[in-house]
């Protein structure tokens, strides 16, 4: 009676979640251009969403911008979070460790106006040019993204036996050697969902962007948020639906290629 009930109340939770991305999926293939109107099964906006120069282009910039940001913020995420979980006491580590943690609750809007300010007031000092296209961008989500990587790579080296590590030292390891040999292999499936989650913040915000965003740089959220002010068009709905199963694709592989993973390790 309790599993019956739990998985009532499991199935309505999905359906919560899930109900309006299905819907946006269904109507993307409508061929009216009113949403609350079906008439007939068309791939009618998939053609002119292919076919708009504005969306593919916003589109591409959203995806370099993602990579690039998502890469680099592993990368300093990674070197961070080593610092907390090994380094045990170094003076000014709360301040350090209270800086990274506050990025994770200060608004969106106050990080991407103080971020402005410091592009504007380098551009004076350095003669430095923010209208760069997709640098300030980048720069901005490597900033927002940094912190949320940093605490996900930094709570997996706390599980890790340590034992491993001091053992492979006391085989003389030089530390460098111990990291790329053990740590990092260990440490990959975190490092793996670090770079999705990077990567899915960038491409989903639309705040610190449009603070920061050179006139040469549009990104998708931009497009889509200011085609909002007209209304819903299908052609919306078919670049969510392609998102949504892009996205799925890639977290699908990452989760059966981490599963393969550890499934080799424990058969080892």
């Amino acid at each position: 009676m309790r599993v019956k009930r739990a998985n009532i109340i499991l199935f309505f939770g999905y359906l919560f979640l899930y109900f309006p991305l299905i819907c946006i999926v269904v109507y993307s293939f409508n061929e009216s251009r009113f949403v609350s109107t079906w008439t007939r099964f068309s791939w009618k906006w998939y053609k002119v969403l292919l076919s708009n120069p504005i969306i593919l282009r916003a589109a591409f910039t959203s995806i370099k911008v993602a990579c690039f940001s998502a890469t680099i913020s592993v990368v300093l995420a990674t070197m961070v979070a080593v610092i907390f979980a090994r380094f045990r006491r170094f003076r000014g580590k709360a301040l350090f460790v209270g800086a990274i943690a506050a990025l994770l609750v200060m608004p969106e809007v106050v990080m991407g106006l103080s971020l402005l300010t410091l592009f504007a007031g380098m551009s004076k000092i350095f003669n430095w040019s923010t209208e760069s296209g997709t640098t300030t961008i980048t720069i901005a989500h490597i900033t927002l993204t940094l912190s949320y990587v940093t605490m996900l790579i930094q709570a997996r080296l706390q599980d890790l036996d340590k034992s491993i590590e001091e053992a492979a030292l006391d085989l003389g390891a030089s530390p460098l050697k111990v990291f790329f040999v053990i740590t990092l292999p260990m440490i990959s499936p975190a490092i793996v969902l670090g770079w999705l989650l990077a990567f899915a913040l960038s491409l989903d915000d639309v705040v610190i962007a449009s603070f920061v965003a050179g006139p040469g740089a549009t990104t998708l959220p931009m497009i889509v948020f200011s085609s909002l002010r007209f209304g819903i068009s299908p052609e919306i709905n078919a670049l969510a639906t392609i998102l949504m199963t892009v996205l799925s694709i890639g977290v699908i592989i990452s989760a059966v290629l981490i599963y393969k993973r550890s499934e080799l390790g424990r058969n080892k």
